[in-house]
């Protein structure tokens, strides 16, 4: 790709950003349009993707379901721990907010049960 000024980058940052549907701009600078990158590289293939303990979202869902005897779930409880899974993998905000709810919750049931 060809080399371009600041002043070039930036102009075509904001046409691109012009370009966009008010939804994704509203996204965009929830994040924050200085962070924002449209011309950074694509994320690795979603199999390759990794976690914070460094494995595919495959290793983690094969680990947690072996850890749970077999009777305590079924198939929309194994969809649940794929669909987490891939969206922690992700980093995507929705499946954050739930876990991080769920680790909040978790820590009210326990005050409660002291």
């Amino acid at each position: 790709m060809e080399t371009l000024s600041k002043n070039e980058t930036a102009e075509r940052k904001q046409a691109i950003f012009d370009s966009m549907s008010p939804r994704r701009q509203k996204h965009i600078l929830k994040k924050g349009f200085e962070k924002w990158d449209p011309f950074e590289e694509p994320k690795d293939p979603i199999d390759i993707r990794r976690d914070a303990t460094q494995k595919t979202t495959q290793q983690l869902v094969r680990q947690f379901l072996q850890e749970c005897a077999m009777e305590d779930y079924s198939n929309a409880y194994g969809r649940g721990v794929l669909e987490m899974a891939l969206g922690i993998v992700n980093d995507d905000e929705r499946f954050v907010g739930m876990y991080e709810f769920a680790l909040w919750h978790r820590a009210e049931v326990e005050k409660l049960a002291k």
